[in-house]
């Protein structure tokens, strides 16, 4: 019985880790979109980013001879990058031009209540209170950190729009990547959601070489980075995690990432946080703890046994003897 517990446990463990790796990375891609998008279109980065991200999967996948993913993963991988590898990286650069980052980041953040919900209706998930409730407290920390970021810049409708819609495909790639992990490993399915999102985005080829003409180095490096980890190594990691946990847990657990580009912000680009931004990273952090922790019946059941945590079993009276058979 010791054995399924703390191989239950060590998944729960890597799946942490991995859902940990994929917030940090994630958190410090809205630095280095902030840095990119100033030479560089909507339109150029996230091609740039995706084809970066790519090449990287590409040999790690040639390399490991991980192979096409299965056919029944394939509607799942499609739908993934086209919602979430393409349209979620175009909409969501275009929008960080037209909003100030307050107001993306708390538009965006809407993305994970979307996925929760969409998991389950679709997925068949399910809406545990303690998700409910821990989204709902780190929703309202991002709404602190975003409205505290905002200062005095005024939002366009475009730039809200645009967010709002980074969201919806955010939640929807999410959602079909989940079934797609039952059929392909996560290499495989971020490998191929990646080439997809990146072939959708070939209109800006152009662009993107026009861009990076005349962009400076530091850029160029920026876009870079965004391919190789923020996309390549994320998207991985998350797909790890996600294949081992819900959609639901997975989408809460983002909210942990506008607190850590607070202070991202705070040590790269010199933007001292006021203490109100502070406490609703906080308050997201705290979300995230409730939305992934479980139940004190259920954590005591996963510790003594489901046979242990029902209460004692009354024996079972012993079988009569049956009749001894007349041999012929």
């Amino acid at each position: 019985m010791m054995k399924p517990l703390l191989s239950a446990r060590r998944t729960e463990l890597l799946a942490a880790g991995a859902a940990t790796i994929t917030v940090l990375l994630w958190a410090s891609a809205f630095v280095s979109i902030r840095s990119a998008g100033e030479a560089y279109a909507p339109g150029a980065l996230a091609l740039g980013r995706l084809l970066a991200g790519a090449l990287v999967l590409g040999v790690i996948c040639l390399i490991r001879r991980e192979g096409l993913p299965p056919r029944p993963a394939w509607p799942g991988i499609v739908v993934s990058g086209l919602l979430w590898f393409g349209l979620y990286m175009v909409v969501l650069n275009w929008g960080e031009q037209k909003v100030d980052a307050g107001t993306a980041a708390l538009v965006v953040n809407v993305g994970p209540l979307i996925m929760a919900l969409l998991a389950g209706w679709l997925l068949k998930e399910g809406l545990p209170p303690r998700l409910l409730a821990g989204m709902a407290v780190s929703f309202a920390g991002a709404a602190v950190v975003g409205l505290s970021m905002s200062g005095e810049g005024s939002a366009s409708v475009l730039g809200v729009l645009l967010c709002l819609l980074a969201a919806v495909a955010y939640a929807g790639g999410v959602v079909a990547q989940k079934p797609a992990l039952r059929h392909g490993s996560p290499l495989q399915v971020t490998t191929y959601g990646c080439a997809i999102g990146a072939v959708a985005c070939l209109p800006f080829a152009g662009q993107l070489v026009s861009d990076a003409a005349d962009a400076p180095l530091s850029a160029t490096l920026n876009m870079l980075y965004l391919g190789v980890f923020p996309t390549a190594l994320a998207f991985t990691t998350w797909a790890f995690a996600l294949a081992r946990t819900t959609a639901g847990k997975m989408g809460a657990t983002t909210y942990a990432v506008p607190a850590l580009v607070v202070l991202m912000s705070w040590v790269a680009l010199d933007e001292v946080p006021g203490w109100i931004t502070l406490v609703g990273g906080l308050v997201c952090l705290a979300g995230v703890a409730v939305s992934r922790s479980r139940p004190r019946t259920a954590a005591v059941a996963a510790e003594v046994g489901p046979a242990a945590a029902a209460g004692p079993v009354a024996a079972a009276p012993e079988p009569s003897p049956e009749p001894q058979r007349e041999q012929a």
